[in-house]
């Protein structure tokens, strides 16, 4: 895949489109420091915008391979254009990631495309791994190198909503006691 003549391509459609978005999954967590290897490109849009996109991404050689009310995953058979998905914000909580959402550096400032909040990544970790137990190891260590590297700067308000959703706080204490003590 072709990341950089793909984001391009998001970047200037999307912005010509007026479409919302954010970056989450593998590259969010690189933009803030955690090295992470992915093969797709994930990103949050609000869910009023899911037929302008659908129609877009056909339009330029994507296959909608799933599509329901919180997910639209796209493939195209051209190497260089890869496997994008994207998760449709409906909900509150993703709502709300969207509005907090902040520019950053992608690519060693090759694009400047906002990002999920930290503590909004974590959030999507703790659900992924809660509603896909096979994503647990994976996600929490992820989890854990973000509160470690960014422990002072964390609103624990947020990240303890997150845990408290899926019945989780005891293990936030157990991560944050590890970072405090770092």
């Amino acid at each position: 895949m072709d990341f950089i003549l793909v984001f391009k391509f998001l970047l200037e459609t999307f912005q010509r489109e007026k479409i919302n978005f954010a970056l989450i999954g593998g590259f969010a967590l690189q933009a803030v420091g955690v090295t992470r290897t992915t093969g797709d490109i994930d990103m949050l849009v609000l869910s009023e915008n899911k037929e302008k996109i659908k129609d877009i991404m056909i339009k330029h050689s994507y296959k909608l391979i799933h599509e329901s009310n919180d997910v639209l995953n796209f493939y195209s058979e051209k190497f260089e254009l890869g496997r994008i998905d994207f998760l449709l914000a409906h909900r509150k909580y993703a709502v709300s990631m969207l509005k907090r959402a902040e520019e950053r550096d992608v690519f060693k400032g090759e694009f400047k495309i906002k990002v999920i909040k930290i503590e909004d990544q974590i959030g999507l970790k703790v659900q992924a791994s809660s509603n896909d137990s096979s994503r647990m190891l994976k996600d929490m260590a992820d989890v854990e190198q973000l509160i470690k590297n960014n422990y002072s700067k964390l609103d624990m308000g947020i990240l303890r909503e997150y845990f408290r959703l899926f019945d989780r706080e005891a293990e936030l204490d157990k991560i944050i006691k590890m970072a405090a003590n770092a």
